[in-house]
């Protein structure tokens, strides 16, 4: 990181999105970690760092929903006046998210208690209440990552590509294939649907392959809707792109998917990072739905 000022990470989100598993990222990069810290403790936190750093990089806290209702409905105006009063540090902060039946889920695997169950009568309405309940805190985050279809490996690669990368000029930017039957990724600022191209899936000899393998490539290129689809994906995201590395954005996150993830998704990512990555230098690509597990909880 070659920003100066050490930087404060509130870490905010769903219970059972991730929080554990990104303040132990956290930790591993440098940072001075602490679970679930009272909301009115981060001024005399940052008070204390100013005099003995307690991080090499800074000070990351998880906040969630066992601080009471009433703390977390002031939490967004408390971080609007940490960055004020201490213009020397970075005061950002991190909200982590996961599809509803993801959450079910990973709380019915793990035999978990939701931390708002004592509040409500099944998982369903605490995890429900506990969205409304934190729905401000992701207004206003400066990074919003969901989980619900991402490794643990993954989710440790968008903290660092995201959150821990070197100040660049520019934001970085994230093409990603994904399967429409495993649900949209909801934190894309753009998405496309490409299941309108000739799908490999049908021939039996392409079905255990990707879009990575030059028999798929070759598949998709017999069809001349396969080049107009790559044309026209190319010459929007050239033109939206170059907008949007002009403003103030950290990261642009773009979505194209096609009904498992497998084929014509991973072709189109892996042909547009050949097309854009020359003139956008920090494009990355990741494909979230060739590897089958989810993160744990």
């Amino acid at each position: 990181m070659t920003d100066a000022k050490p930087l404060m990470m509130i870490v905010t989100g769903h219970s059972g999105s991730g929080k554990s598993i990104a303040l132990a990222a956290l930790e591993d990069a440098g940072f001075y970690c602490i679970d679930n810290l009272p909301p009115e403790l981060l001024d005399g936190l940052l008070q204390i760092h100013q005099h003995n750093p307690l991080g090499e990089h800074g000070i990351a806290i998880s906040i969630d929903a066992r601080s009471p209702e009433s703390t977390l409905q002031t939490l967004p105006e408390r971080i609007r006046a940490l960055k004020r009063q201490y213009p020397g540090w970075r005061v950002q902060s991190l909200f982590l998210q996961a599809a509803q039946d993801r959450l079910v889920a990973r709380f019915s695997e793990t035999r978990r208690r939701h931390p708002l169950s004592s509040r409500a009568h099944t998982l369903l309405q605490a995890i429900e209440h506990e969205a409304a309940l934190l729905s401000p805190l992701r207004a206003q985050a400066d990074w919003v990552i969901d989980t619900s279809h991402t490794t643990l490996h993954q989710f440790r690669e968008d903290l660092h590509r995201r959150v821990l990368a070197p100040a660049h000029a520019g934001p970085v930017i994230l093409l990603q294939s994904f399967g429409f039957k495993r649900g949209l990724p909801l934190d894309s600022d753009f998405v496309f649907d490409v299941r309108h191209l000739p799908n490999p899936h049908w021939l039996e000899t392409l079905r255990p392959q990707t879009g990575q393998h030059a028999a798929v490539r070759d598949y998709l290129e017999q069809h001349p809707v396969t080049h107009e689809t790559r044309a026209q994906l190319r010459q929007f995201l050239d033109l939206s792109l170059t907008a949007q590395t002009r403003t103030d954005r950290s990261y642009i996150t773009c979505s194209i998917g096609c009904t498992g993830g497998q084929h014509r998704s991973v072709y189109l990512v892996e042909q547009l990072y050949h097309d854009l990555q020359p003139k956008f230098p920090l494009l990355q690509i990741r494909h979230r739905d060739l590897l089958p597990e989810s993160i744990p909880s």
